[in-house]
């Protein structure tokens, strides 16, 4: 197991299990000076069909998912975490980080909350679970 990160990734939503993983990863990041992107995914499917295929609704929604994003890299910077960034992707959250943003990272440490926020997913193994089996990096899950 690798023990000298260099660059942690975390998963935002406002659940509080990911709230609490977001605590953790600016402690960690802050004091093992770790450069730190926070990343936050647009879900589809929670929004209905109407408002799917709406382009000017889905942007909406994504400006607004951007705005606050732009919140949790604010609340790091002040924390004293020196190195942030965000960014903010459109699918199904533990497929898209594994497969979109870890690829297109230097990141070598995931640190994920444990519990979906809500949605069917959970009957079906959580989005913690998938990114733990399935992440090329090292995943630590808060709970």
């Amino acid at each position: 197991m690798k023990e000298d990160f260099s660059h942690l990734l975390v998963g935002v939503d406002d659940s509080a299990d990911a709230q609490l993983a977001f605590r953790y990863a600016m402690y960690r990041a802050k004091k093992d000076k770790l450069k730190m992107t926070i990343v936050s995914i647009l879900e589809k499917d929670e929004m209905n069909v109407y408002q799917a295929l709406n382009k000017d609704f889905i942007h909406g929604k994504r400006e607004d998912l951007e705005k606050h994003v732009q919140l949790y890299k604010k609340t790091a910077l002040d924390y004293g975490v020196e190195k942030v960034e965000a960014i903010v992707a459109e699918g199904e959250p533990g497929e898209t980080i594994v497969k979109d943003i870890i690829p297109h990272t230097d990141a070598d440490l995931l640190i994920v909350g444990s519990e979906d926020k809500k949605g069917i997913a959970k009957h079906f193994g959580s989005q913690a679970a998938y990114m733990s089996k399935y992440a090329t990096i090292s995943v630590l899950v808060v709970r």
